[in-house]
């Protein structure tokens, strides 16, 4: 076959195909769907759990188990994704219903890895089982997995909004989801209230469901602004960790403060860091009332001391733990999810209504397959209950007949050319016979002790109850209203079993208020070896050791503590770092390498001039670089809070050679690797931002590069491979002539 070039614009194919992925990305793995409320990966493990029979009364079976078979049959994108869904799914502190029960080490609030996925066991909890896996066969449809090999469900029949319940979160292309979890037993409550009053404004839907309910409880501090989020979808949520007096028992006792509930945002590895803020808070002073501080949480919960001074403002440590602290958090709330195809931010109705139309949906199924159940049994019965009225024309029948086939076309059609009775008297009544296939069948597999009384009137029970059930099912599905009532029942049930005591307290709390104290403006001194140690020194230590300092340090910058040292380096880098942030030291002490406390790299980059703020504030700058690329920068365009901007655009290959303040200067001259000075005025460099290459300074020879720049006024003499230059002689030409040679 002839190989088939397909021409086509590049930039159309980039745009389909990246169109292509990030559609894949936003719905086959990123965002959950509205109906169950999961992503693809949690729907296929617990649809795995539930077909290797990993029920709550089972025995639990290794992780990796789990994971291998999810990843061989539904879900190919490796088996660290499979392995963390499942552990989250485990993690009571993460969802607001736990759907995993594990067995092992499966990692913990403050941020602990779970252990590798071969040393776990885990199984279904009973509320997965009960709640999202029931009557998975009689409701959603089912679809080819990735290979076609095996049947996947499209959503699981969850009878419960998980959207909510459980919230979600998830980084797609171009877009986010991030949905807080809700109190189950609230939930149904809504729903409930929804289903009887579909009118409800959001307003009064918040009546039920007051607002979020994280696992790790807190408090919810800004409840005006919940009903905002609701009725949009988006929004920020305050969250305030809870904090307890504990007072001296005893004289020697010391009262303490204790977090008991953290912010939901702060599970992780950010408990430590919280700890290591409230022990840099203690040593810069900010909370001086606190003399210790130890994390003294278990299995049991959070338990975080602070051990306090005798009469420490409570008050005043509170405000600066929530505003110096991840102890008061914001959670981002953007509620997007799948509905009907694509990706929609839905706010507490549009959950709402997409939860119940699956539900009706499902339910429909439902009723439709058990209520075709019940009549298939209904007619099998009638035909038994037929059959034991004629049961000696039946026994008759059966011993005439050569084979089944006879026997049941007798039956079915009352054909008996096939049939020899050995009495006479039954042909007449058997060519009346006309049972239906299924009842043919149910009467040849019947077993002789059904014969009995008892049994008959059993069967005659069942059939009643039988009647009982199919008026059921055809009234549900006959009538909304009543649908809505099994909805409801069905909730009710759930609630009673599975609901748990709200966690999150929700109020409008103060607005944390700290005033730090004005810092005290000091004279300190900047040094840095050539090893990149720095350090400060205060001024009167410097003082008395000016000379020695001088010598001994490369850097030497006197500056205030209030301001930023400024280290522009040789790739057109700018790193700063707040002189506060600069350990002090010790006239002998070694220092602090520069690099731990800002992100200059000296393997990577070299220093070309290293001052502080104030030193350059008000000033220009001129900046020249090896291709000789010039220009003047005014020192304001590098005010910035960011720790590494760029100083300087440069081209491939080119770096910086020289910054310098420009003072009064009026002439400038360039001197090259080739022996070429260039003098020309200082009005020829242009400002520029300091995104701006520059304009040329010199017209460079081949392979000839720009290795000075001199100011006349500052230097009109200078020393150039042994010889005197007296750069105020060279004749003055335009900025980017050729130069003067200079011979030697």
């Amino acid at each position: 076959m002839a190989e088939k070039i397909v021409k086509t614009e590049f930039s159309e194919e980039m745009q389909r195909s990246y169109l292509n992925y990030s559609m894949s990305v936003i719905t086959a793995r990123a965002i959950p769907d509205a109906r169950d409320g999961l992503k693809p990966v949690q729907r296929r493990v617990l649809y795995d759990m539930s077909e290797l029979k990993l029920g709550h009364d089972k025995p639990h079976r290794k992780s990796a188990r789990i994971v291998g078979d999810t990843m061989g049959k539904y879900h190919p994108h490796g088996d660290s994704s499979i392995y963390e869904t499942l552990v989250v799914m485990s993690q009571q502190f993460k969802k607001g219903m736990a759907l995993v029960d594990g067995h092992g080490n499966f990692g913990s609030i403050e941020g602990d890895g779970a252990a590798a996925m071969r040393y776990t066991e885990a199984r279904l909890q009973k509320f997965a089982e009960e709640v999202y896996l029931k009557d998975l066969d009689k409701t959603v449809n089912f679809v080819s997995n990735y290979d076609e090999s095996e049947k996947e469900p499209e959503v699981l029949p969850v009878r419960v909004p998980n959207l909510l319940i459980n919230g979600a979160d998830g980084i797609a292309v171009g877009m986010s989801t991030s949905i807080p979890p809700h109190n189950l037993g609230e939930v149904i409550d809504l729903v409930q209230a929804y289903i009887d009053n579909p009118m409800l404004s959001t307003q009064e839907l918040m009546e039920y469901l007051p607002g979020p309910d994280f696992p790790t409880g807190g408090i919810i501090a800004n409840k005006k602004e919940l009903l905002d989020i609701y009725e949009t979808g988006v929004g920020k949520i305050k969250l305030r960790g809870k904090m307890e007096v504990e007072l001296g028992k005893r004289r020697a006792d010391k009262d303490k403060l204790i977090i008991s509930e953290i912010p939901y945002t702060m599970i992780g590895a950010n408990i430590n860091k919280f700890l290591m803020d409230v022990a840099n808070l203690v040593e810069t002073k900010k909370l001086p009332d606190v003399v210790d501080i130890s994390n003294q949480s278990n299995k049991e919960g959070i338990r975080i001391v602070l051990e306090l001074k005798k009469d420490a403002d409570i008050e005043k440590i509170k405000n600066i733990l929530y505003k110096k602290t991840k102890l008061e958090d914001t959670f981002g709330v953007n509620m997007l999810a799948i509905a009907g195809g694509r990706p929609e931010t839905l706010n507490l109705r549009g959950v709402l209504q997409n939860y119940l139309d699956f539900q009706y949906e499902n339910n429909t199924r439902k009723y439709q397959a058990l209520l075709e159940k019940e009549l298939e049994r209904k007619e099998v019965r009638e035909g038994l209950i037929k059959a034991c009225d004629v049961i000696d024309l039946i026994i008759a029948i059966l011993r005439g007949s050569k084979n089944l086939k006879d026997a049941k076309a007798c039956l079915m059609n009352g054909d008996i050319s096939n049939i020899k009775f050995r009495h006479p008297g039954f042909e007449e009544d058997a060519k009346q016979l006309h049972f239906t296939e299924r009842q043919a069948a149910a009467i040849l597999e019947m077993r002789l002790y059904k014969l009995i009384g008892l049994e008959i009137l059993a069967l005659e029970k069942e059939y009643k109850e039988c009647l009982k059930r199919i008026a059921e099912y055809e009234k549900i599905l006959k009538s909304r209203k009543n649908m809505d009532k099994v909805i409801k029942a069905d909730l009710e049930n759930i609630k009673k079993e599975f609901a748990v005591p709200r966690k999150t307290l929700i109020e409008d709390g103060k607005e944390a208020v700290f005033e730090e104290a004005p810092l005290e403006v000091q004279e300190v001194v900047f040094v840095m070896d050539r090893f990149g140690y720095c350090k400060l020194l205060d001024r009167a230590t410097y003082d008395r050791n000016q000379e020695t300092v001088d010598t001994e340090y490369k850097y030497v910058v006197p500056c205030i503590n209030t301001d930023k040292i400024c280290i522009f380096t040789n790739v057109g880098n700018l790193h700063q770092i707040k002189v506060l942030d600069i350990p002090y030291g010790k006239l002998r002490d070694k220092g602090t390498p520069v690099d731990n406390i800002s992100k200059y790299e000296g393997s990577k980059e070299e220093i070309l001039y290293l001052t502080c703020f104030n030193n350059i504030q008000g000033q220009m700058l001129l900046f020249a670089t090896k291709q000789a690329m010039i220009k003047q920068v005014p020192a304001e365009e590098f005010v910035t809070n960011n720790r590494m901007v760029a100083s300087t655009r440069l081209a491939e290959g080119d770096e910086l050679i020289s910054i310098q303040i420009v003072g009064q200067e009026t002439e400038v001259v360039l001197q090259t690797a080739a022996d070429m000075f260039l003098r020309f005025s200082m009005e020829e460099i242009s400002e520029m931002k300091k995104n701006a290459r520059g304009v040329r300074g010199i017209k460079l020879a081949e392979g000839d590069v720009l290795e000075k720049i001199y100011f006349v006024n500052r230097e009109p003499m200078i020393t150039y491979k042994g010889k005197e230059v007296h750069l105020n002689r060279l004749k003055i030409a335009k900025r980017d002539g050729k130069g003067t040679k200079v011979r030697l």
